[in-house]
C-alpha cells in the first residue's frame, strides 16, 4: 500500500468483498481532551475499531519516555483484538493533523506489517467528503498478524546524538519548545544539540498532507541532502512519526525514528540540552 489513502479509495474499498476490505482503525486522541473514545462514540468511519494511543500504541510511561514503544506481545494480542490480519490492508485515521495515525502506520510498519495507509485528511476529511459515518460497535473476527518488531529504524539517545552531529536529526516540536522558550511537560526545556527544527505542522495543509514536491523542498529547505543519514524525534516520540511519513512521501524512506524522544532525553542530567532557534 502506498502510505496515504483518499477518502474515494477508502469508501470504494469499503464497498468491496468482504474478504477484501481493509480493517479501518480509530486513533484519535488529544493531550487536552476530550477523549478520543468519546468522539469514536459519536460518530466514526463505519466498521471502524477505536485504538488508543496510550493503551495500545504504547507502552506504559517511565524511563523510557512517556509514550514508548509498546511491548510486541501486547501489541499483536490488540493488532489480532481489532482484526488486524497477516498481509491484510489497515488504514488509520485521527481527527486532527495527521500526527497520531502516522504513529498507527509508523507502529505497524515497525511491527513488519506493511499493508498500512494514513486516510489523508482524517476523519474531517471523510466527514466533508460527504461519506457515512456509524455508531455502531463493530465486533471484527479476531486477525492473525504476527509482529516481528525491526521493520522501521529505531534510535536510542546514543544514535540520535550521533545523527545529529554526522546527518540530519529534525526535531518535530513547535519552534517555542525547540528553543527552550517553553517546556510544559517534560523535565528541562530545549533541544538535542545539533538538531534541526522541522515543526510537524508543516507538513499538512487544511488537515490534508502536501504534495511530495512540497515535502521534498521542505526538507530541502531544512538542509536534507540525497542519501544523508536522517531520523527524528518529538516529545514522546508520536509527531515526530509524521515525519518519517513525510520524509517517505517526500522520496527519503527508512529514516530513523528517536522513539523515547525529548521525554526520554531530558530525564537524564548528563545529556545536554542547547537552547535557542540555532542548532547548536
Amino acid at each position: 500500500m502506498r502510505p496515504l489513502i483518499s477518502t474515494t479509495d477508502l469508501a470504494a474499498a469499503l464497498a468491496g468483498p468482504a474478504g477484501d476490505r481493509p480493517v479501518v482503525l480509530d486513533v484519535r486522541w488529544r493531550l487536552a481532551g476530550p477523549p478520543g473514545a468519546e468522539s469514536y462514540r459519536d460518530g466514526h468511519v463505519p466498521g471502524a475499531v477505536f485504538t488508543d494511543l496510550d493503551r495500545v500504541l504504547a507502552g506504559e510511561p517511565g524511563e523510557g519516555g512517556r509514550h514508548p514503544l509498546p511491548d510486541p506481545a501486547d501489541l499483536q494480542r490488540d493488532l489480532r483484538a481489532a482484526g488486524v490480519r497477516a498481509g491484510g490492508p489497515v488504514v488509520v485515521y485521527d481527527d486532527a493533523d495527521g500526527s497520531v495515525a502516522a504513529r498507527a502506520w509508523w507502529l505497524l510498519r515497525w511491527a513488519g506489517h506493511d499493508e498500512v495507509a494514513v486516510l489523508d485528511g482524517g476523519y474531517a476529511a471523510w466527514t466533508a467528503d460527504g461519506h457515512p459515518v456509524d455508531t455502531e460497535v463493530p465486533n471484527p473476527e479476531p486477525g492473525d498478524v504476527e509482529v516481528r518488531p525491526g521493520g522501521m529504524p529505531v534510535l536510542d539517545a546514543d544514535e540520535a546524538a550521533a545523527l545529529a552531529r554526522d546527518g540530519l536529526l529534525l526535531d518535530a516540536r513547535a519552534a517555542a519548545r525547540y528553543s527552550g522558550e517553553t517546556e510544559p511537560v517534560d523535565p528541562r526545556a530545549g533541544h538535542i544539540p545539533g538538531a534541526v527544527n522541522a515543526p510537524f505542522a508543516g507538513h499538512t495543509a487544511d488537515g490534508r498532507w502536501r504534495t511530495p514536491q512540497e515535502l521534498a523542498d521542505r526538507f530541502a529547505g531544512l538542509g536534507l541532502r540525497p542519501g544523508e543519514p536522517v531520523g527524528a524525534y518529538c516529545g514522546s516520540g508520536v509527531t515526530a512519526s509524521s515525519v518519517v511519513l513525510a520524509l517517505e512521501l517526500a522520496g527519503h524512506p527508512g529514516a530513523g525514528l528517536y522513539a523515547g524522544s525529548w521525554s526520554h532525553w531530558s530525564r537524564d542530567p548528563d545529556r545536554p540540552a542547547a537552547t535557542g532557534d540555532l542548532p547548536g
